[in-house]
Order: structure tokens, then sequence, then C-alpha cells
């Protein structure tokens, strides 16, 4: 996908690169269709083609369960990352990537905030200023722990100790198919540096 990709973006990156295309060059947006309306919604892009897919994290946050967890804690802002669906951004204070919402728990006023994103951010949140209350949003009955990534929390330490004692397992590609997918990696990082020009910016 990668590779045949024209750039790639990061929630923290998509904003700043999103800027730099010319305003009449036809996007298509995936994987994440929420991430990509809520940049639509935000730049005025509102011909982007989303592509279909969704995380199943932020996919699995209840409006309803928000707003009674907001009912309890009614001075409590809530952040929420921008893979949340919009029924969902529509009621924060703040979106922003995982670091966009870290710095804003460290910077937000008063000393409670409801958080709309993997929860296990919480735990860095919690190390960074430990004076102040983090709670996770709540899923579709609000019990579940369907808002904690089934496929992240397959990386363990044992795994990666294990990985970098024994270098296994490999990955590998066909080197063409490596070069194409990393033309697209070294335009989102000359993109979010901001050290390509305009004229760079037109389709591939």
């Amino acid at each position: 996908m990668k590779a045949l990709s024209d750039i790639i973006v990061t929630s923290s990156s998509a904003e700043k690169i999103l800027a730099q295309l010319p305003k009449d060059q036809k996007i298509i947006f995936g994987p994440d269709k929420h991430l990509g309306g809520y940049l639509a919604r935000k730049s005025g892009r509102n011909d982007m083609l989303l592509w279909p897919g969704v995380c199943i994290v932020h996919e699995a946050f209840s409006e309803t369960e928000l707003m009674k967890l907001k009912a309890k804690h009614p001075h409590a802002p809530i952040a929420a990352h921008p893979e949340c669906p919009a029924y969902i951004l529509d009621h924060a204070d703040y979106v922003g990537s995982t670091s966009g919402i870290l710095d804003y728990a460290k910077s937000m006023p008063g000393d409670t905030l409801i958080v709309a994103t993997e929860p296990h951010i919480i735990h860095q949140m919690e190390k960074a200023v430990p004076e102040k209350t983090f709670i996770g949003a709540p899923g579709a009955d609000g019990n579940c722990n369907c808002n904690i990534c089934p496929y992240m929390a397959l990386n363990t330490l044992e795994k990666l100790y294990m990985t970098l004692r024994d270098l296994q397992p490999r990955v590998e590609m066909d080197e063409g198919l490596r070069l194409a997918a990393k033309k697209s990696l070294d335009r989102m990082l000359e993109m979010a540096s901001g050290t390509v020009g305009q004229g760079d910016l037109g389709a591939r």
C-alpha cells in the first residue's frame, strides 16, 4: 500500500502535509475514513475520496456512554484522537494525535481529563503529570475493554527482547517494492519538515 501511495501521513503530520497540497489536487485518503473526514471538514476539502477503513479502537467509543461519563465529571475536558468518529469528536475539547493529547494533558487547566484514544497512553500521562486524573472513554456497554487494541497488545517486552537477541523473525521483500514504499515515506518526512517546494506537490 505504501508503494502505491504518493505520500504517507501520520495523525500528527496529516494536517500539515494536506495544507501543502494544491487546493485543486484530487485526493484519495486512506485507510482511515474518520481521520480523513476530520481533515476534510477542517480544511474545507469536501471532495476528498475517503477509503472506507477505520481503527477498531476509535470506532468502539460510544457517544451515549461518553455523555454519561461527562455528566459524572462535568468539568473534565475531553481529548480525542482524530480517528474517532465525528459524533465523538463533536464533544471533544481537544482533537489531536497521541503526542498532541499527551502535550494537552500537561498544559490543560484543571486536574481531570477524559481520554478518547487507545488507553495505554494513560500510563504515559500519569508518569508525566501524576497529580492529574485521566479517565479512558468508555466503549459500547460502558465496561468493556474494546478500546484496547488487540494487535498492539500482541507486542510484549519478552517478544521485543527475543527479536533483538535472535534478530528474528525476518521480514524480507523485493528491493523494487522496498524502494517504491520508501519514496512515499521520504516524501512524508520532507513535507512534515517543510522541505518540499510547491513545484514538487503534484500527482506522481
